[in-house]
């Protein structure tokens, strides 16, 4: 057999080896790959290793490798998936203190394997920045959880920049979940015991609305089924016990009267079981209606009137391409003025994105682009392995941005037209940049009511009938088209008669239902308005602050969850009373620039620098 002459082969080897003897899977496929690391089936990914063998290649791999045997070993997937939570955001927390969990058990036989996790976390956390970040809020919340219990689990000191994380959110998670973390050593080696404490922790920190069914508790109608074969096994048991007692008393008693006797009792079965059918009719029938989901899930109490009038739709649906094409061009021509001082904020930004997307290569790939450093050994000897490179993700390119535009009455004019410029210019600009752009608008699709209205009125005018317009959600990009292909869509903010009124509460809480839905790791959504919540028809019938009130609910709903970076601008209204990070302008043509100093700032490296653009909020309240 020919001896390899890759240096790293023996190490690949030894780790293989090891790998399977930690995971107790001795037909485990080890392979080491510039694809992400993770377990499919029967293989097992881990991080490629150059022939140089760095040291933070191998502590990278050990580390890895480590992390995922001891998954493999400890965990059960069936039960995971028993006590998963629906929700995205209890769903990362669970995920993280179930890793941990594993790691923890692991650590108890070969504290030497945790020390090459330990590894592997420093340099996942330095890669992350999660060292200089001055605010909990920078960093996610599952992350520094995990940390934290499996700190708590092995009495173990954390990596530089992951301790940082988990010091900053400390106070919190222990304010809100340190009873319950109390319990947490004895729970370790049972999973589902370890489940159902990760469940009301998650519950503890605020998250408990995404829990979902409790696994545990069985189902209403199968605890009344066993009800009744209980108590019909009872009274089984009971007459059969009764007949055998008579049997033994009377064995005098002649087979016509026990013939009798079980002819009787066949025509009362027929009979209950008659009665039973009647009743069961009767229930069905007499049975209240199930209560309608809630509306809102920031405030269950926040009533509609009518859903079935409102629309999503998307922009290409509400106008023919023709109109569209003809829209735009209205909407360049009317913003011919500004296009120098537009293109200008658009090459900031993309000169201020593109700083920090420093390129950096990985060398000595099997496949990728061909290393100009190796052109000379390559054409010398084509067959030469570990010739490529692979370029580095920048961390901020798994990002996606969503931008809710108020299309009310009162946006008519320049400042619409401003907006559906800046739209323009945002989707281009990152779309260049690898981050993905959703636009989006809401407005309503009447005057003062519509047929939500008018059904309200043939009804007899019932008291408190909530949100009272038809709604319409327009999509103008979503986030993976292309910008080419809808360019035109955003010339149907000219259209006469579109903008009408605005429900910003059911608008910002549909926008975030659709981004927390996306698999971006980073999810921020931009909103423009030029005002609080108006529509006529429903502020006539209910509070005067019905929808301004759930529009706060929502803002505190989407800053509560984390699972969305939510800031606003305010065109010529003061936004910063409803949102943490807002700014407000006086002219719509400082609408450009304000966006473009807001996305700079957070994709700005400098958490100082970051902080000071978007604290531009404080600083006009104050």
């Amino acid at each position: 057999m020919k001896k390899s002459d890759n240096p790293a082969d023996p190490f690949k080897k030894a780790l293989t080896e090891a790998t399977r003897a930690l995971a107790e899977e001795h037909e485990l496929n080890v392979t080491f790959s510039a694809d992400p690391s993770g377990v499919s089936g029967d293989t097992m990914r881990l991080p490629q290793v150059s022939r140089r063998l760095t040291r933070d290649e191998v502590l990278l791999a050990r580390g890895t490798a480590d992390a995922l045997a001891m998954k493999l070993r400890h965990h059960n997937p069936a039960t995971h998936a028993k006590y998963v939570p629906a929700g995205p955001m209890a769903r990362d927390l669970y995920e993280a203190m179930e890793t941990a969990r594993c790691e923890a058990l692991g650590a108890r036989d070969m504290p030497g394997a945790l020390s090459n996790i330990d590894a592997k976390l420093g340099q996942e956390a330095d890669r992350k920045g999660y060292g200089q970040i001055k605010s909990p809020a920078d960093a996610p919340l599952s992350v520094a959880a995990g940390y934290i219990l499996r700190q708590l689990a092995t009495g173990r000191p954390l990596p530089a920049s992951a301790q940082h994380v988990a010091d900053l959110w400390r106070p919190f998670v222990e304010q809100q979940a340190g009873g319950d973390l109390q319990d947490l050593s004895a729970a370790l080696a049972d999973q589902a015991g370890f489940a159902r404490l990760a469940r009301k922790v998650i519950a503890d920190l605020g998250y408990g609305d995404q829990l979902g069914e409790d696994p545990d508790e069985p189902q209403e109608d199968e605890a009344e089924d066993n009800a009744e074969q209980d108590e019909e096994s009872g009274d089984n048991q009971s007459r059969d016990q009764s007949e055998d007692d008579e049997a033994e008393a009377s064995p005098e008693r002649s087979q016509e009267q026990q013939q009798d006797e079980r002819q009787a009792q066949v025509s009362m079965d027929d009979q209950s079981d008659e009665e039973m059918a009647d009743e069961a009719e009767m229930t069905e029938a007499d049975s209240p209606p199930d209560l309608p989901p809630p509306v809102s899930d920031a405030n269950p109490e926040y009533r509609v009137y009518a859903q079935e009038f409102d629309e999503e739709i998307r922009a290409e649906d509400l106008a023919d391409p023709q109109e569209l094409e003809r829209l735009r061009a209205y909407l360049d021509k009317q913003l011919e003025p500004l296009r120098g001082a537009v293109s200008r904020l658009a090459n900031k930004l993309q000169r201020r994105l593109q700083a920090q997307q420093s390129r950096s290569w990985e060398f000595d790939k099997e496949e990728g682009v061909l290393d100009a450093g190796r052109l000379a050994r390559v054409v010398a000897n084509p067959t030469m392995p570990l010739s490529f490179k692979v370029e580095k993700d920048t961390e901020f390119r798994d990002t996606v941005v969503t931008l809710l535009l108020d299309n009310s009455g009162s946006m008519r004019g320049r400042p619409i037209s401003i907006a559906a410029i800046c739209a323009d210019v945002l989707a281009r600009t990152l779309e260049r940049s690898q981050v993905k752009v959703e636009i989006l608008g809401f407005t309503t699709r009447a005057w003062k009511g519509g047929q939500s209205r008018e059904q309200w009125l043939s009804n007899g005018r019932p008291a408190h009938p909530g949100r009272l317009n038809d709604l319409r959600h327009i999509i103008y990009k979503s986030a993976d088209a292309p910008w080419r292909r809808v360019r035109p869509n955003l010339g149907l903010m000219m259209k006469e008669g579109l903008l009408k009124e605005n429900i910003d509460g059911e608008a910002l809480e549909w926008a975030h239902r659709r981004l927390a839905r996306r698999p971006e790791a980073r999810r921020i959504l931009m909103v423009i308005s030029d005002g609080a919540p108006v529509d006529d028809s429903t502020l006539s019938v209910n509070p005067a602050n019905y929808l301004e009130k759930h529009l706060r609910d929502v803002i505190a709903m989407i800053e509560k969850r984390r699972q969305v970076e939510l800031l606003a601008i305010g065109i010529g209204h003061d936004v910063t009373r409803y949102y943490q990070r807002a700014v407000t302008i006086t002219d719509a043509e400082q609408l450009a620039g304000a966006i473009t100093e807001q996305l700079a700032a957070l994709f700005e490296a400098d958490p100082r620098k970051r902080a000071r653009v978007l604290g531009m909020s404080a600083a006009r309240r104050a």
